[in-house]
């Protein structure tokens, strides 16, 4: 039984198997799903036999949309919040839900469930005693170039998200400042393609400049005073997992 208005829920980052049996629960108790992408997820309810309202909830709508949902909660209804992938808040919408049913007094839960972020931690075999997550890396370059530098001379691993179309040229960048930076792509998480590129900055920086990379990218950087030493080997795990999202 749902217990709370609203309920955050994390949705598989690629394999659809990786659902919790709560999040499944949760889902199909709700009077309505909030959604990045409709589409994508209304695919995957209906892959659980699940039909429920769908209601948009994405970065252009979510500061007014959020209101309505806490007004909605309020009034009595149930609401599992989703994104596309992974945990919503997670630099994806959520934040100023969460601000929303705050300010107006309404109950909300959080379940845990996956995201990419701590997935690539633990996969690059870089410290994971203390880390920093920027998000998505900047688009303009002076404040790019500024994380970069930051994450290059940091005691702590850095992790962000990047573009696969901008990657090549953020890895350059990269080894123009700490060549020998130890530093992990994690690409393709969870997926029949996982795989984990690792070795310096500047060997990563060679290999993804000679052949394009699809997918989804996370990008994990050891800082000068980590205490993990960077390889120069590429391991590539392709094995099946299962069907993805």
């Amino acid at each position: 039984m749902i217990s709370y208005p609203v309920s955050f829920v994390a949705l598989p980052i690629g394999n659809r198997e990786d659902i919790t049996r709560r999040a499944l629960t949760v889902l199909e108790e709700a009077d309505c799903v909030c959604c990045e992408d409709t589409r994508n997820t209304g695919r995957l309810l209906a892959h659980y036999g699940i039909r429920k309202p769908l209601l948009s909830l994405h970065e252009h709508n979510e500061r007014e949309r959020s209101v309505e949902i806490a007004v909605r909660a309020e009034a009595g209804e149930k609401f599992a919040v989703v994104t596309d992938a992974g945990m919503p808040g997670v630099s994806d919408p959520g934040y100023r839900l969460i601000r929303a049913l705050q300010e107006r007094g309404v109950n909300y839960t959080v379940l845990p469930g996956p995201c990419a972020l701590v997935t690539a931690l633990v996969g690059s075999g870089l410290p994971s005693d203390s880390f920093f997550f920027g998000g998505f890396l900047p688009v303009k370059k002076g404040k790019r170039r500024s994380m970069l530098e930051g994450a290059v001379q940091a005691s702590h691993t850095s992790i962000f998200y990047e573009s696969p179309f901008r990657i090549a040229a953020t890895l350059s960048e990269l080894a123009e400042i700490g060549p020998e930076t130890p530093t992990c792509v994690a690409r393709e998480l969870t997926k029949l393609h996982e795989c984990y590129h690792r070795g310096s900055a500047s060997e990563l920086s060679a290999a993804f400049s000679t052949q394009k990379h699809k997918g989804e990218m996370v990008l994990l950087i050891g800082g000068t005073n980590a205490l993990a030493k960077g390889g120069g080997v590429c391991y590539t795990a392709e094995h099946d997992t299962g069907s993805s999202a």
